[in-house]
């Protein structure tokens, strides 16, 4: 899906600040409870995973995805997990704040428990896959332009564009399909280099923007 996590290339977001050598891991502690509070709701608590995580994350609205911070995504995320897994009822979490602010407010019931019956099949992504690579180094490939209804990690402003293969990765977990728990589905993975100018256009300062594609987001470049 096309949702507001998919930025890259688009304009209107200004510089990105460059990090300081001391600057500390959180600002503030609730971001560090927020970042484990996250990763624990991932596996544990939820039953998920971490491309469903990123699902979460993409189908967050505008302010919960932008306006609170980072650590405030991972916070909305966690939760739109919880909410998934039937963990937490819809508006659980604001019920309760506002109850804690001093309100009298009735809190959903607790609904019955939705979780995954998902189980990865190995440690971390990658995998070993009998099938030999569909395209080799130096090949020019086109991402295709395609706008799946679901997870993808396909960027919006590669599709449709031409580009090089520069490096076969070892073949890893398709996040589209784990995302929803429909199969690992694992694929190659290649480093495909694009032109700058092929991505926006002659008055685009040159550069080569190289970017990690799943096999199935990629076809042959007549």
């Amino acid at each position: 899906m096309d949702g507001i996590a998919d930025m890259g290339g688009t304009r209107g977001w200004g510089t990105v600040p460059a990090p300081q050598d001391d600057e500390p891991v959180f600002r503030e502690p609730w971001q560090g409870r927020a970042f484990a509070l996250a990763l624990l709701t991932m596996r544990q608590v939820s039953g998920q995973n971490l491309d469903a995580f990123r699902h979460a994350l993409e189908r967050l609205d505008r302010a919960a995805y932008l306006d609170e911070g980072y650590y405030g995504r991972w916070l909305n995320g966690a939760e739109l997990m919880l909410t998934d897994s039937a963990i937490l009822a819809p508006g659980a979490v604001q019920a309760r704040a506002r109850n804690l602010n001093g309100e009298q407010v009735d809190e959903p019931p607790v609904p019955e428990p939705n979780k995954p019956d998902y189980a990865p099949t190995a440690p971390g992504s990658l995998r070993d896959l009998d099938t030999p690579p569909a395209f080799a180094v130096g090949e020019r490939v086109r991402a295709k332009d395609i706008s799946p209804a679901g997870h993808t990690k396909l960027p919006g402003y590669v599709r449709g564009h031409t580009g090089v293969v520069e490096i076969v990765q070892p073949a890893a977990v398709l996040p589209d399909t784990n995302a929803h728990f429909h199969g690992e589905n694992p694929q190659h993975v290649y480093t495909v280099s694009f032109d700058s100018g092929e991505l926006w256009g002659p008055e685009a300062e040159p550069f080569a923007l190289t970017i990690e594609m799943y096999e199935s987001y990629l076809e042959k470049a007549e």
